[in-house]
């Protein structure tokens, strides 16, 4: 048998001792210093991954473990993992919280997404204006490319019909989704000169906003008549047996693949 911790690591590949220290050190420096060098041993480590344990582990330990995992209480870390066929449904676990509107979604959220990220971000927007306002976004994001995090970011082509037809099914004035296009791409321009950040300009007919941060994500969905901050959001987990996060996934990479580098210039002419 296996722990919900166990599945949970294969995600990030942090499966072997060595790189859950490695993981463990970075999180005991953000959050207690004097926990560095104090990760389990290999025998222990593994009997965090099989559940072969007669309790929980040491406090420290559990400090650490809830950082890296804020969103899953200790006791169900070590919860025996029960895989699913896929196609079988994957229950609610995937999904951790539904906001009625994405304004709903806590700003602190955005930012603890976004600081924990280690590996990579995804983002696909037509505007994600209310991102780009947020002063914090360019510097964290700029940190996170410096530290290795792979950073994809999708903008909406404001030149194409897609974006000029957005207006009116959202009800809006006409020319105002290719403006808030055009503001939010003024506010992050100084991403395209930063190694480790691709933005790139799209063409679809957006049916969801996708904000992927390592194993979490954000999905706004879309809803014809109505802005995107009004329409739900779901708060995603990804797990072994789940589907939900797999096909956001992968609705990017298809979009990804359609679309274009960003050009600056060519918007501006």
């Amino acid at each position: 048998m296996a722990t919900v911790l166990k599945a949970l690591l294969q995600q990030r590949h942090l499966q072997t001792v060595s790189s859950f220290n490695r993981e463990y050190d970075r999180l005991a420096g953000l959050v207690e210093p004097e926990l560095i060098g104090c990760g389990p041993k290999k025998a222990q480590f593994y009997r965090w991954l099989s559940g072969d344990l007669t309790g929980l582990p040491y406090p420290h330990h559990c400090r650490i473990l809830q950082a890296m995992f804020p969103d899953w209480s200790i006791g169900d870390l070590f919860e025996q993992f029960c895989g699913q066929e896929r196609g079988s449904g994957t229950g609610t676990a995937e999904v951790i919280t539904v906001y009625p509107h994405r304004s709903s979604v806590p700003p602190d959220l955005w930012n603890r997404l976004l600081s924990a990220c280690v590996h990579h971000i995804d983002i696909l927007v037509l505007a994600g204006l209310f991102l780009a306002e947020d002063p914090v976004f360019v510097k964290l994001v700029k940190s996170k490319a410096q530290q290795g995090v792979s950073v994809r970011i999708l903008f909406g082509d404001p030149l194409a019909d897609e974006a000029a037809r957005r207006s009116a099914e959202e009800r809006l004035a006409a020319g105002a989704v290719q403006a808030r296009i055009r503001n939010a791409l003024a506010l992050v321009e100084s991403l395209n000169t930063v190694d480790g950040v691709d933005l790139r300009f799209h063409r679809t007919t957006l049916y969801n906003s996708v904000f992927r941060f390592d194993d979490e994500m954000i999905v706004n969905t879309h809803v014809f008549g109505m802005p995107g901050a009004y329409a739900p959001a779901l708060h995603l987990r990804r797990l072994p047996a789940g589907d939900m996060f797999e096909t956001y996934s992968t609705s990017f990479e298809h979009v990804w693949a359609a679309s274009e580098v960003a050009n600056f210039s060519r918007i501006r002419a």
